[in-house]
């Protein structure tokens, strides 16, 4: 375990208390356009809430079998919540300018009732750590002004994502909706933006790959990719395509929530989100004061942020946000290198009278990122995994100085006869993000919005995939690599004897201290790191650079009378997306096993031990064996959609849409030379050409698509604490251009019901499932010709049932569940158009069957804060389409504690995989679709061992 005592302050996750609605208030004399119909008073305040900006508490005696009367008009929002209460017999106990509070009309308050006030009001079930509260300079009501509020269940918050009413809320949408605001955003403290995604029954993550480019798969979904979920970014996509979102998306202090619908409408209402779409949602701008939040973060692996956000009013109906972070950080594993990264994100929005907006967004990334792929692991007699002798799974990492920077021969076309990998470097991904967000009401129920932005990005990786191609073949002794005949390398070694005369005998020469081992030295070859193993690594190399351009834009149409409310929305959708990828300069090469690993050189030693020359260069073998190559594409994307929402005797909720899609697809596939290009002059080793060589022309291919996604769904309030929703859906991913040519899309069929309760004490979601994937295309290096990339085929069907529920007993304790248990099933699967029978019937790869996470929390007396705990159970998974190597079950568990020192002042502390687990996230993808255990030895990633994180936020 990595010392606690190493912990940094840092701060909590933003976050927005457990109400009605969560959004900044305006200040209270603002006014405002009201359209409320009457309708349950339960109801009728989720709506004002939404209209207003504000937050509501209101206990369930107030507003239990009450109605409301119609509010229409301009107001201002105190005048407009005294006409709402009084028209239900309630009334305004009091009115901060964010957070008003309401009451039976006759039951008294406190000053009434001669009790005596609190100097701080004791916490209600789900209420978030004060420091966690959305920003407001004004002091919260306390229990003088106010008696304690029974705040609203969760699922009564209006959900944005997948809807375009803006009256839908979690227990009477048709769809599987998860919310997770900044309370539980806290909790689950994230060491990266796809650890978030665990929030959400049914998507399972593979966390293991550092900050950016992890894995993330949906509802039995095939693992190791990021197709059928967008992430979004106040309801528009970051990237069109979905994946590699997480490159250039970190969490910080201006996200107020997430929300994620599962199937549904999330492909209608997004492309490419067939199978979810995960909101991340802005926090407000504060029109009326100034407030903020400053934030420090540190952790027992030495990374240290810094975050702030600053929101204030420039003028009447004119307001700003600012807001970033600063970032270092050596990662969960080991590293030599520091990665230094930074984010600066600034709004400016104008609020007109008829309630339109105009918002304008200027986004600046600048980011590195470290990235941790395969190592070996050992096996044992009876099937456990463990650690390869001298490694530490949990923490060691493969990558180290020798990797900081190497030259690797390339071809002359490319216009870099030597490209630089840089390991120090890791992932650098840089970009700038332009947005414009409007809406204008046009008449009584109609608003027209439009929104649009434009990225303009690149990602350089640098990255290392020890095992691939290779696998375990090249994983052997290092005796056994000097061994000719026998040697993995015996090629190499026998043109070695050819090109040096007077070999009598190979060695390994260290590349950072310049050792030498001969062959001959058999005692320190076997006890080389613990294990005398040494392995064959490929250097990833790959920038892909993308100007993305999407809008979404139409018209939304609110109809009402008394029994019937209709939500009518039609709107498009452009994208446009140019991409230049460049993975040429990939390289082979020799390095041991251990963490911070060392490259070797072949030597051949002459009958003293003396060297004659060396068969490698920098520990390369070989180059451009392995990866894409170089291709540029463009994709233009046009959609037409509608979206209906009806409501009827505010019991049945019914809703429909539909999308279709055109897309066109070009693309300029780089041509390999027939002749594989000699390596530049000089070039140490016995490799005397780059490899695969690109020879500076192109193939142009191109293709248009065209395909709908169309969803309908029921929700029925059977009593006003049970609900019971149906959902059928089917929608689409795109797969864009690679060199393998332009991609048709790849269907998904959806079917859903559920039964949704809430209580006073339980919320819950129970869902039943199946799901059809038609036609999932992916990617994988053939390891008998790594130089070329096979495309696969493959049809999955899943059916299964995942659980969304918390239990509040007390004002003190509640608990959350949150699982899924689905049975997928690969079928119809095709290698370059080839069936392949022998995988029918399997379970699809990196894809469990079972997933639950129980939190338990126990709210602090006098609002101190929380402390929680979290168990986190993944299934088995298998490594390979084959189902050859079986990775076994694991369980995580977390503790934490929110403390708030003052009003003002919040500390959080996390500590994840306290009991140290092993657990396994995936084989090694990049040794086929069979994988095997070899000698006792496969290769595949884990997770990270006990760590710990802690944070302080002082808000203002």
């Amino acid at each position: 375990m990595r010392s606690i005592h190493r912990f940094c302050i840092s701060s909590s996750m933003l976050a927005a208390t457990a109400v009605i609605a969560a959004a900044p208030a305006q200040a209270d004399e603002q006014v405002r356009q009201f359209d409320v119909p009457g309708q349950p008073a339960k109801d009728a305040i989720v709506i004002f809430a939404h209209q207003a900006g504000i937050q509501i508490l209101a206990p369930g005696t107030a507003t239990q079998g009450r109605r409301i009367a119609p509010l229409k008009g301009r107001y201002t929002v105190a005048d407009g919540l005294r006409r709402l209460a009084a028209s239900s017999h309630m009334r305004l106990v009091s009115f901060d300018g964010r957070t008003a509070v309401l009451a039976d009309a006759g039951m008294p308050d406190a000053r009434m009732s001669g009790q005596q006030p609190r100097l701080r009001p004791e916490p209600r079930p789900m209420t978030t750590p004060a420091a966690a509260q959305t920003i407001d300079p004004a002091p919260a009501p306390t229990a003088a002004e106010a008696p304690a509020p029974v705040e609203a269940s969760p699922a009564d918050v209006i959900v944005v994502t997948g809807s375009t009413s803006g009256r839908r809320t979690q227990f009477n949408s048709s769809s599987n909706v998860t919310l997770a605001n900044a309370a539980e955003l806290q909790r689950k403290a994230p060491r990266s933006t796809a650890e978030t995604l665990e929030l959400v029954p049914g998507i399972f993550v593979e966390a293991t790959a550092g900050p950016a480019s992890n894995n993330y798969s949906v509802r039995g979904l095939r693992g190791g990719g990021q197709t059928f979920i967008t992430l979004e970014q106040d309801g528009l996509p970051i990237l069109y395509g979905g994946g590699g979102a997480d490159f250039y998306f970190q969490q910080d202090l201006s996200v107020d929530r997430m929300e994620a619908v599962e199937g549904g409408t999330s492909g209608v209402l997004a492309p490419n989100g067939a199978g979810a779409t995960i909101n991340f949602i802005s926090r407000k701008l504060n029109f009326d004061k100034l407030g903020g939040a400053v934030r420090a973060t540190g952790t027992t692996y030495s990374d240290f942020r810094a975050d702030a956000y600053l929101s204030g009013p420039i003028s009447d109906g004119l307001a700003y946000s600012l807001s970033g972070y600063y970032w270092s950080q050596r990662g969960q594993r080991h590293s030599p290198f520091r990665y230094n990264s930074y984010q600066v994100k600034g709004q400016i929005e104008k609020r007109f009278d008829d309630d339109g907006f105009v918002r304008l967004t200027l986004q600046r990334r600048d980011e590195h990122d470290p990235y941790y792929a395969d190592m070996p692991f050992a096996v044992d007699a009876s099937g456990k995994i463990g650690s390869v002798p001298g490694t530490d799974l949990r923490y060691d990492n493969v990558l180290g100085q020798a990797f900081r920077s190497i030259a690797v021969p390339d071809a002359s076309a490319t216009g870099n006869r030597l490209r630089t990998f840089s390991g120090e470097d890791g992932i650098h991904t840089t970009s700038w993000t332009y947005r414009i967000d409007m809406e204008k009401p046009v008449a009584d129920g109609v608003k027209l919005f439009a929104r649009a932005r434009y990225l303009d990005g690149k990602y350089d990786f640098n990255g290392i995939f020890p095992g691939s191609g290779s696998g375990t073949a090249g994983l052997a002794s290092a005796v056994n690599y000097l061994t000719p005949g026998t040697s993995p390398i015996a090629s190499t070694l026998a043109a070695g004897a050819a090109a040096f005369p007077g070999t009598t005998q190979f060695g390994i020469r260290d590349t950072l201290t310049g050792n030498v081992i001969a062959a001959s030295d058999t005692g320190t070859l076997n006890a080389l790191n613990g294990n005398g193993l040494l392995q064959q690594t490929v250097l990833n190399h790959q920038t892909l650079a993308t100007k993305d351009f999407g809008s979404n834009f139409g018209v939304t149409w609110d109809a009402r009378g008394d029994a019937i409310q209709n939500s009518l929305t039609v709107g498009g959708m452009y994208y446009d997306v140019r991409q230049r990828n460049d993975q040429s300069a990939v390289a082979t090469l020799i390095n041991d096993v251990r963490d911070n690993s060392h490259i070797y050189d072949v030597v051949a030693l002459d009958q003293g031990g003396q060297v004659l020359g060396q068969l490698t260069n920098n520990g390369m073998l070989s180059y451009g064996n392995w990866g894409q190559g170089i291709y540029n594409s463009h994709v233009e994307s046009l959609s037409g959609y509608f979206n209906d929402e009806l409501t009827v005797n505010d019991k049945l909720h019914i809703d429909f849409g539909a999308r279709y899609e055109h897309q066109h697809i070009s693309a300029n596939i780089g041509n390999t030379a027939m002749v594989n290009e000699a390596v530049p002059a000089g070039t140490p080793g016995l490799a005397r050409d780059v490899g695969s060589t690109f020879d500076g022309t192109y193939t142009h291919v191109a293709a248009s698509f065209g395909d709908w996604a169309y969803t309908a769904g029921i929700n029925y309030e059977l009593t006003s604490n049970v609900s019971l929703y149906l959902r059928g859906a089917k929608g689409f991913q795109t797969n864009g251009a690679d060199t393998g040519g332009a991609h048709g899309p790849t269907d998904l069929t959806l079917y859903e019901g559920g039964v949704r309760l809430r209580t006073s004490i339980l919320s819950a979601s129970i869902v039943g499932f199946r799901t059809l994937f038609k036609n999932q295309s992916y990617q994988f290096i053939d390891p008998a010709d790594p130089a070329n990339a096979v495309n696969a085929l493959a049809d999955n069907t899943t059916n299964g049932v995942q659980l969304d529920a918390e239990l509040r007993p007390t004002r003190f304790f509640s608990i959350t569940a949150t699982g899924v248990y689905q049975v997928p099933r690969l079928v119809n699967l095709r290698f370059d158009g080839a069936a392949q029978p022998q995988y029918e019937g399997n379970t699809p790869e990196r894809t469990p069957k079972k997933l639950l996470t129980v939190t338990p929390s126990f709210t602090l007396p006098h609002g101190l804060g929380e402390i929680y705990g979290r168990w986190k159970y993944v299934g088995k998974i298998f490594a390979d389409a084959g189902n050859g190597v079986a990775l076994p079950s694991y369980s995580v568990f977390t503790i934490g504690i929110n403390l708030n020192l003052t009003d003002q002042l919040n500390l959080a502390v996390s500590i994840d995989n306290l009991t140290n687990a092993k657990g396994f996230t995936e084989g090694n993808p990049r040794q086929g679709q069979t994988q095997t255990i070899v000698n006792g030895y496969f290769y595949g990633r884990a997770i990270a061992g006990r760590n710990a994180l802690a944070s302080l936020t002082y808000r203002f």
